[in-house]
């Protein structure tokens, strides 16, 4: 199919190109989205572009509950069985994520921190999830350290994400002020339930009222218009966002 007598996959490519430039992905995605347009495009929306998207965050998450609810501890055995058969960095990371989701934090920690002293030190999910473990472990100062570096090394990696965790850690930690703008700037740049949801309970929390209503509200026409497998996948975010209500009056 030709578009301006450009080829549909070339500009597929140049668009998986600017994507690879702005999230400051490895220049070597550049040279085989151009010299592999087709090829190249198919690898990148795998390898890169589908795990970053909020798409496949939903459905994994989605993947997970039910999984969980059908049989709470079997990933976590399948990623033991796996890291004791072939005890390689990724299994690791797969345990260590299995055990943080298990509720069991203090041995994700381990894990985790076993995999940052390995080859792929540097790799911005590892850091992400070694920060969310450190983080319900209590470990608050280790957290924003991971999450403050990764942020300055790179600033378009899950930007949603790493504002909502950065807000945690930092509340968690009692620097309030810097919560505060992290959630919001979550809230307003992305407008996501997650991101509504974590600035109204902190404005809450805080004794900000008329910062958490305009969210609050949102979150209500939200709630009512979503199907019912949207509300149970969301149950818990709305069990924190009713709580935090309450205990404000």
């Amino acid at each position: 199919m030709q578009i301006f007598g450009i080829g549909l996959h070339i500009i597929v490519a140049i668009f998986f190109a600017i994507h690879a430039v702005r999230e400051r992905r490895e220049m070597y995605w550049l040279l085989i989205l151009f010299l592999f347009p087709l090829f190249g495009s198919v690898v990148y929306f795998f390898a890169v572009f589908l795990p970053s998207s909020r798409l496949d965050q939903s459905a994994a998450r989605a993947g997970r509950a039910l999984q969980a609810s059908l049989d709470p501890g079997r990933e976590v055995r399948d990623a033991q069985r796996a890291f004791e058969l072939t005890p390689t960095a990724h299994n690791q990371m797969r345990l260590a994520q299995a055990l943080l989701e298990n509720g069991q934090p203090a041995r994700a920690v381990e894990h985790y921190d076993a995999c940052l002293q390995g080859p792929f030190a540097r790799d911005a999910e590892l850091r992400l999830g070694a920060a969310r473990a450190r983080l319900a472990n209590g470990q608050h100062a280790g957290a924003i350290d991971l999450l403050e570096t990764l942020a300055r090394e790179q600033p378009g990696f899950r930007p949603e994400q790493m504002h909502i965790l950065l807000g945690k850690a930092y509340a968690a930690a009692g620097r309030q002020d810097e919560a505060g703008s992290q959630f919001a700037t979550a809230a307003h740049r992305f407008g996501s339930l997650e991101a509504r949801a974590e600035l109204a309970i902190w404005a809450l929390a805080n004794g900000k009222p008329q910062l958490a209503e305009p969210e609050l509200q949102e979150i209500e026409r939200t709630r009512k218009h979503m199907p019912g497998h949207s509300r149970k996948l969301n149950a818990e975010l709305f069990r924190r966002v009713d709580a935090a209500r309450a205990q404000a009056r």
